[in-house]
């Protein structure tokens, strides 16, 4: 594999920590921000908006500009975002740095996709896809707990401090690995018009793969946005067993990709439709089984692998529908990603406002994950080619 997808997955590390590192440091920014824990959780929702509409008009804005530079630009503005955030007196400031950082992430991630697809050969797409979002994963596994740990002792701000630092490193290195060369996506004179690659977004095969992306990925933010009082409350575990716990989870995740990633390219089907039973099988136990902290402890990692293995198979192949957008299909990607990071922490605090209880966001997941196999049943062509006789 290109070395240049390893820097990149760095890149994504730094930006997927602080996507998800709010999961663990919900509790002190309200309480500093005189919120309630529900209002905190929708800086969540807020950054996945953003990365939802800000990764089609990045893409759009950046489509026949260099790679290397719109990838450099999006880390420069994300560690500026992130410096902002840290000094921010009150919720207000916070959200649009959220906002700004969000953007920046759904820009790079976005100009990332067509990047690791680009630089891999044919039939390794999905591996490089792999080696990419693994950068995800490794934010779960040490970067969220680092910062967990670290806003327990420093205070919240100290992360966003050490966010905008990483992102210093990281521009280094794709400033040395990324050819300069290449437009985003596409060479100017063969990529498709812009108004030929939106139109994709209406085909049957690419929108109902990214509906089915956005409800599973849903599922999981629903559950991961709101982790911290369901292991600190319902399951009676000390403060110092969240950061543990999305250990696991990150853990379970990395495995999940990397499993997918081996096993997508061949048969993308299979995992989709033996991940998703299994997947929705595992929000139901979790439910059920959230008082008991083994039980718990297990079921997050467990969860962390199918939510991950199925969410990273549904990226590849929604990239696989959209070959008729060459320079725009990393957007859709993300775009399918980060709708179902909004809807998930949206439908959990609804319903964690309304009195459902610390389990809701549960099932929350579990009925959205039983929606996306539903639809996935009633038109099984959204979940890839079929073997040919």
């Amino acid at each position: 594999m290109p070395f240049a997808l390893y820097f990149l997955a760095l890149a994504v590390f730094v930006m997927g920590t602080s996507e998800f590192m709010l999961a663990g440091l919900l509790p002190a920014i309200a309480t500093d921000l005189n919120v309630d824990v529900a209002a905190a959780g929708l800086l969540t929702s807020a950054f996945a908006i953003s990365m939802a509409f800000g990764a089609p008009l990045m893409a759009a804005l950046s489509r026949r500009l260099p790679e290397r530079t719109t990838l450099l630009s999006c880390l420069l503005l994300f560690a500026i975002s992130h410096a902002t955030a840290a000094l921010a007196p009150d919720y207000v400031l916070l959200l649009i740095t959220r906002i700004l950082g969000a953007v920046s992430n759904a820009g790079f991630l976005a100009v990332a996709l067509n990047t690791a697809t680009r630089l891999a050969p044919a039939h390794l797409k999905g591996r490089a896809l792999a080696i990419l979002l693994a950068g995800t994963s490794a934010a779960t596994i040490a970067g969220v707990p680092a910062g967990t740990l670290l806003g327990a002792h420093v205070g919240w701000r100290s992360v966003f401090w050490v966010i905008g630092s990483l992102c210093l490193p990281a521009i280094v290195a794709v400033f040395m690995a990324v050819p300069v060369s290449r437009a985003a996506g596409a060479p100017a004179d063969r990529a498709p018009q812009l108004i030929t690659e939106l139109a994709e977004l209406f085909t049957p095969r690419l929108a109902g793969t990214m509906l089915l992306a956005a409800l599973v990925n849903g599922g999981t933010f629903a559950v991961f946005t709101f982790i911290a009082p369901l292991v600190t409350t319902t399951a009676g575990l000390a403060e110092p067993w969240v950061p543990l716990v999305l250990v696991l989870f990150g853990l379970g995740s990395f495995a999940g990709i990397t499993v997918a990633g081996r096993v997508s390219d061949r048969r993308p089907v299979a995992v989709l439709a033996t991940g998703g039973p299994l997947l929705l099988a595992g929000w139901i136990a979790l439910a059920l089984l959230a008082e008991r902290p083994a039980a718990l402890l297990a079921l997050v990692f467990a969860q962390g692998f199918l939510s991950f293995a199925l969410g990273s198979t549904l990226i590849g192949q929604v990239i696989h529908a959209a070959t008729g957008a060459p320079t725009m299909g990393g957007s859709y990607a993300t775009m399918a990603l980060n709708a179902g990071a909004a809807l998930g922490p949206v439908l959990g605090g609804i319903t964690l406002s309304a009195g459902f209880g610390l389990l809701a966001p549960v099932w929350v997941a579990a009925l959205l994950v039983a929606l996306a196999m539903l639809i996935s049943l009633v038109a099984p062509q959204l979940l890839g080619p079929r073997p040919r006789r």
